[in-house]
């Protein structure tokens, strides 16, 4: 853990992708991205959300291969009358377990496991989101319902929550059901159990490589451009907002034209007071810093619990970049410009919400 390091997104250099290992004899299979000419969505690669009812249900029962499955087998009244709520809960959740153990579940090329993320992470997530950030989401159709686009938040809370919180909020509220892959730091991949989880969300290294492959195959794509200046920030220096870096993540969307959506989250702030850093600490640990806050380490593991803050997560009118000609991603003083609007948007939003804030917890 030593060399963890970040690889910053502004980083335009080619990178050799960083792909999951996987384990000998897994059996689950690979699932493509689609190339720049077949999109999510067009005639023979259907996303997972957009496809019928129906045809997604058979793709994810035992009877999709032409024997019934639970439900099938428990007679057509039995189904209409919605199989008494428990019973097609606990065949459900049987039939998932079964192509757990067998493999019979796709990953994309990134790792990303939908069918894990859909049912098991989003639902371990679900409770923190509702019930003790009570979040609330401002904006969201301002994300596309279908193609490439690239959300861009503010990063706080010492703890990278805010990036989770921002998944859980694309879909469960987005109306066409979106999943929203993030691009993460280098410290998340080599971190044992987080690495793996990581991948079967959906996050992925933050490089433009990788970016620019998954917005031209249609996907919404998450970037903090703070990055751990942004969350190891003092709390007294809470919404400020730190560096953008040189343009990165302008110039990825320009390549890959698609818009660029702001987005402002309030409330992760206070979740971890951070009044100090133990630097010295923080360098034979390999981490960015090591915060110390009112409870932790004082507290020891009940100190990691956060603060229950009231968040409010709002996605702002998306900047289109699809006018700009391809050359234009080589431009400097257009990087900047878009990335001077970018931040100011998000900025100017952030003491827009500080504002109408009743208070820090309601």
């Amino acid at each position: 853990m030593a060399d963890a390091k970040v690889i910053p997104f502004d980083d335009d250099r080619s990178r050799a992708r960083r792909r999951p290992a996987r384990a000998e004899g897994e059996a689950a299979a690979v699932r493509a991205l689609p190339g720049p000419q077949q999109a999510p969505g067009e005639p023979g690669q259907p996303r997972e959300s957009e496809r019928a009812p129906g045809a997604s249900e058979a793709s994810r029962t035992p009877g999709a291969s032409g024997a019934p499955g639970p439900e099938a087998a428990a007679g057509p009244g039995r189904a209409a009358a919605g199989g008494s709520g428990w019973e097609r809960r606990l065949a459900s959740g049987l039939a998932f377990l079964r192509r757990r153990v067998t493999g019979e579940y796709e990953v994309d090329e990134f790792g990303y496991d939908e069918e894990l993320t859909d049912q098991v992470l989003m639902s371990l997530l679900r409770p923190l989101y509702e019930k003790y950030f009570r979040v609330e989401v401002k904006g969201v159709e301002n994300i596309p319902a279908k193609g490439g686009a690239l959300i861009v938040a503010n990063h706080s809370g010492t703890l990278p929550l805010d990036g989770l919180m921002m998944q859980v909020a694309v879909h469960d509220h987005h109306p066409a059901g979106r999943h929203l892959r993030l691009l993460a730091a280098d410290l998340v991949f080599v971190l044992p159990v987080v690495n793996e989880l990581a991948r079967k969300a959906g996050h992925t290294l933050a490089c433009a490589e990788d970016a620019e492959r998954l917005l031209r195959a249609g996907e919404i794509v998450g970037v903090m451009p703070e990055g751990f200046k942004g969350i190891g920030k003092p709390f007294g220096e809470r919404y400020k907002l730190q560096r953008f870096g040189r343009g990165g993540f302008v110039s990825t969307a320009l390549r890959a034209g698609v818009p660029i959506v702001p987005c402002s989250i309030v409330g992760a702030e206070e979740i971890y007071p951070m009044l100090g850093n133990a630097k010295t600490l923080a360098r034979v640990l390999g981490f960015p810093y090591f915060p110390l806050t009112p409870t932790f380490p004082w507290l020891g593991p009940l100190g990691a619990l956060p603060l229950p803050t009231k968040w409010t997560i709002q996605f702002g009118e998306p900047i289109e970049t699809d006018s700009y000609a391809p050359e234009a991603a080589e431009d400097p003083m257009l990087m900047f410009n878009l990335t001077d609007q970018v931040r100011e948007q998000i900025q100017h939003t952030l003491y827009k919400l500080l504002v109408q804030r009743r208070s820090v917890f309601f």
